[in-house]
Formats: structure tokens, C-alpha cells, sequence
């Protein structure tokens, strides 16, 4: 197992239609760093430190993930798990060829 990974994902709302799951520090730093600056706050400097500490083996992932977790849910943006995994299994596709 990745140390990096969260103990399991979480799934924010990127966009209108779109859900990012994220899996581990590398996409939460990403996911933060991306974050607009004029939404930026005092808990999102707090994710990103998180994140970065854990990275660097100051903290564990764990208090990183509840860190990007508080994080989301204040931002509004946290999708539900269970949803956003059968959206994906819907979306199953077959061998990518058109089906006439």
C-alpha cells in the first residue's frame, strides 16, 4: 500500500457535473493548490499545511485526510461516497468500439 494514500477517498465536486475522487496527499495538494485564491481561508491554509506535514512525515495521513475532510465540508464541495461510486460503476463502459 501507498503510505500516501488515504485510508480510503474522498470525493469532492470539482464542477457543476464534475466529482474528483481523491486519494491520497498528492491529490489533496493538488486539489488545494488549485483552489481559487479569493476563496481561500484560514482552513484551507490549515488542509494545505496538513497535507504538506504529512507529506514530509511531520504528521501522520491520517490527520492530513480528516484535515482535507473538514476542509470540503465547510467548502461545500464534499460528494457523498456511496453516490459518487454508483455514478462510476454506471459508467462502466464496454471495449470502447461503436456498437452498431
Amino acid at each position: 500500500m501507498n503510505p500516501e494514500a488515504f485510508s480510503s477517498p474522498l470525493f469532492v465536486k470539482r464542477a457543476a457535473y464534475v466529482v474528483q475522487e481523491i486519494a491520497g496527499l498528492a491529490d489533496a495538494i493538488d486539489f488545494l493548490n488549485d483552489w481559487p485564491e479569493d476563496r481561500r481561508d484560514m482552513i484551507h491554509e490549515a488542509a494545505l499545511r496538513a497535507c504538506y506535514d504529512a507529506y514530509d512525515g511531520r504528521k501522520p495521513v491520517s490527520a492530513a485526510r480528516n484535515a482535507f475532510f473538514g476542509f470540503a465540508k465547510r467548502a461545500a464541495i464534499l460528494e457523498d461516497a456511496t453516490s459518487a461510486m454508483q455514478w462510476l460503476a454506471a459508467s462502466e463502459s464496454g471495449s470502447g468500439k461503436v456498437q452498431l
